[in-house]
């Protein structure tokens, strides 16, 4: 443990930084698999779950929870899914 208080203070920030920025990320990944399983099951409330994911996914690139490039892969394959299980119903 540090003697310095100011450093002290920096520990004790970065803990409650480390639980938020987990927190989001696994309501990233929650969601993900909501809206692939969804996609798969051709239901009504796949588009919703979509733009809540990308909605969440946004917010933490926009944080710097999660880097820029990584929310726009994860976007970019939920979209891929969605408009390839929406053409092979068709």
């Amino acid at each position: 443990m540090p003697n310095i208080k100011s450093v002290v203070k920096d520990v004790k920030k970065s803990r409650e930084r480390r639980l938020r920025n987990q927190d989001t990320k696994s309501k990233i990944k929650t969601f993900v698999k909501k809206t692939k399983a969804a996609q798969d099951a051709s239901t009504e409330n796949a588009a919703i779950l979509l733009t809540e994911t990308v909605s969440i996914v946004d917010k933490a690139a926009k944080r710097g929870i999660i880097h820029p490039n990584a929310a726009a892969r994860r976007k970019s394959r939920l979209m891929k899914r969605a408009s390839f299980k929406t053409a092979a119903q068709a």
